[in-house]
């Protein structure tokens, strides 16, 4: 298992825009791909998994992926995180 924590820094947090994106970008993978925030949990393939996060400015998430793909995983979804949130 692969795993990164990230600091949240777009002003909104994550709304359904970059949602909506975050989830296609894990939907290119394999392997089993989610996302923490606190105590809260979800799949990071799945819109209302990450949508119920609610996850705000300056909160720290961990995304965390294991399966066949997790390497090329993890390191698309940073990159996309630091480039869009």
């Amino acid at each position: 298992m692969k795993e990164f924590a990230y600091t949240v820094k777009d002003p909104e947090g994550i709304h359904a825009r970059p949602a909506g994106l975050l989830v296609k970008e894990a939907g290119k993978f394999k392997s089993k791909i989610t996302i923490t925030a606190g105590s809260k949990h979800g799949d990071l393939k799945r819109i209302f998994g990450v949508m119920a996060l609610g996850v705000k400015t300056g909160t720290t998430v961990t995304i965390s992926a294991e399966g066949e793909d997790e390497e090329p995983a993890i390191a698309a979804i940073e990159a996309f995180m630091k480039a869009h949130l």
